[in-house]
């Protein structure tokens, strides 16, 4: 498929039998390959992708060892099929020692045909899993191909059956259902769309609500420069952007492609190529956290709302009729939409805070995403009114993210505040560790350290945050070493105080139990729709859930 892909093909055509044991074939419209080049095709490490030692520092293709094709004919019988679009005729090629090219019928393109996988290497074929276990191995690159090449339509036969069938992708409706085939309608219905760049470096493609989580790492597909990789600083940046939000022990689910010169990538250090070296890691790990963060951190609620922003007068003009009866608001009330301005009215003051801020709410006017208070239930839920239904609040939840947001913002306004120890602690490190410290002065100030080197490796530390001067000084420091010499850059501090904040903000919102007037319930409810990440609380839990008019009908059978 890689090949297809370097041969810039335009559909590709996955057919396996029997999990692949039996049969893989691979074809596609591509520029094919020329008669006489079909023989060193399959020789081992002949590649014609690198031509120079300038093209083996500038890999663009996905493909460029030479391995797979002689590597897959040692162990299988394999037959190559192609076509040059100037070519009378296809030639095919069988890989043994003395196979000649003999002309064949095929449209533009090529096609490589594996039967019997393993046939004369008995020891390997017994470690084969069962049929189901190796088609899902096929079946998870061939979702990894398509996802990172959207313009290339793919399709994949297991046994006869079509499994995928995948056009191309020409418009963002097109995309969105190439997501759900692929991912689930779940995911596609929950996505944040992603496009940044800086220096040289773009970031594009997709991340769930943090709402959408998995209960392990299978729906994460990364792609530099469309290769699909599994790094670990990459991985580390995505879970750092999530950190705040996510649920404890829930994995992100997300679709990245990331976009950058290829002489800044060295794509040839995993035999498989799942790994990659980046020339710059601390910058690409740095644009990563702070592009997710910032999509994840804008995330309002009228996005996790299935369709938000009804105008009232749409909202009342025709109820049906198996929708009329008691309202919400008060029985024997005959205009809902009434009641509905007559509560915006009076709720103008929370909407417009500041006296002159604007003009009062109208009835052609939008109710707001989470709309107005009914009512608390049991001191803990608060409930709501939103042209779509039912708003369910945890209150506690939602002042808590509200009160920790505030705080983080105050603590970044004001900077990292440095407490000087009474005692400085010395300790030892290595000289590599040492050699960081004095590289990155100016970033451990930053954080709000004072450390200086006494010796090749020795190091003392005069000063840590304010926040954070109970802490282990020594082990903290080591932590951020840590962190650096792994990814060459540290959360480790920021995290720390984040936990502190959020502990103070735990203890500083509202308590179960408390009684909220109807204006304290709505006051909450703008700042939740103002404050960024307010759909979790900081411990990764939903501080309010949407409930439809079409979700409450079939809970009560309506209309059945």
């Amino acid at each position: 498929m890689e090949n297809s892909l370097d041969a810039g093909a335009g559909s590709i055509t996955v057919e396996v039998d029997a999990g692949g044991t039996r049969l893989i074939r691979v074809s596609d419209d591509g520029c094919g390959i020329d008669r006489d080049e079909l023989g060193a095709a399959l020789s081992r490490h002949a590649t014609s992708k690198i031509a120079s030692l300038e093209d083996l520092e500038n890999i663009a293709s996905l493909g460029f060892r030479g391995e797979a094709l002689p590597s897959i004919a040692s162990v299988s019988r394999l037959s190559l099929v192609s076509r040059l679009q100037s070519a009378e005729c296809a030639w095919r090629i069988q890989a043994r020692d003395d196979a000649q090219a003999v002309p064949d019928a095929l449209p533009q393109g090529t096609q490589v045909e594996v039967l019997e996988l393993f046939y004369n290497v008995p020891a390997r074929k017994k470690f084969l899993r069962t049929e189901q276990t190796e088609y899902r191995h096929i079946e998870s690159l061939f979702k990894s191909m398509a996802l990172s090449h959207p313009a290339v339509a793919f399709r994949l036969l297991h046994n006869q059956k079509v499994i995928y069938q995948l056009p191309s992708v020409r418009t963002a409706d097109d995309q969105r259902r190439r997501l759900a085939a692929i991912c689930g309608k779940s995911f596609a219905d929950s996505l944040i769309e992603i496009d940044a760049s800086a220096d040289n470096l773009q970031l594009t493609g997709w991340v769930a609500l943090p709402t959408f989580n998995r209960s392990q790492a299978d729906m994460q597909y990364f792609f530099v420069n469309q290769r699909m990789v599994r790094d670990k600083l990459l991985n580390h940046a995505v879970r750092q952007a999530y950190q705040d939000v996510l649920f404890h022990g829930r994995h992100p689910a997300y679709v990245l492609s990331l976009a950058m010169n290829a002489r800044e990538l060295d794509v040839n250090v995993h035999p498989q190529k799942h790994e990659v070296r980046f020339r710059n890691s601390r910058a690409v790990h740095d644009f990563l956290f702070r592009s997710l963060h910032r999509a994840l951190g804008q995330v309002q609620p009228e996005q996790q709302i299935e369709s938000p922003g009804f105008a009232l007068a749409d909202r009342f003009r025709q109820p049906a009729p198996q929708q009329s009866g008691l309202g919400l608001y008060s029985a024997g009330t005959g205009d809902r939409s009434a009641m509905v301005r007559e509560r915006m009215q009076s709720y103008a003051a929370l909407l417009n805070p500041r006296p002159g801020a604007g003009p009062q709410p109208r009835a052609d006017e939008t109710i707001p995403p989470l709309g107005f208070a009914l009512a608390q239930l049991k001191g803990v839920y608060i409930l709501a009114e939103n042209s779509d239904g039912l708003i369910v609040v945890d209150m506690h939840a939602a002042h808590e993210r509200i009160v920790y947001e505030r705080l983080k913002h105050n603590a970044e306004a004001e900077n990292v505040i440095a407490q000087p120890l009474l005692v400085p602690v010395a300790f030892n490190v290595s000289r590599a560790e040492g050699d960081l410290v004095e590289e990155n002065n100016d970033f451990f100030s930053h954080l709000g350290f004072q450390v200086e080197r006494l010796g090749p490796e020795q190091i003392r530390v005069r000063a840590v945050p304010a926040l954070l001067k109970n802490a282990d000084s020594e082990q903290l420091l080591r932590d951020v070493l840590a962190d650096l010499v792994e990814h060459g850059r540290s959360q480790r501090v920021h995290d720390y105080q984040n936990e502190m904040l959020a502990t103070m903000a735990c203890h500083a919102s509202v308590r179960a139990n408390r009684q909220l007037s109807l204006d304290e319930m709505n006051a909450l409810l703008r700042d939740i729709e103002q404050t960024e990440r307010s759909g979790q609380c900081n411990h990764g839990r939903p501080t309010w859930k949407q409930l439809s008019l079409d979700q409450l009908d079939k809970l009560f059978l309506r209309g059945q």
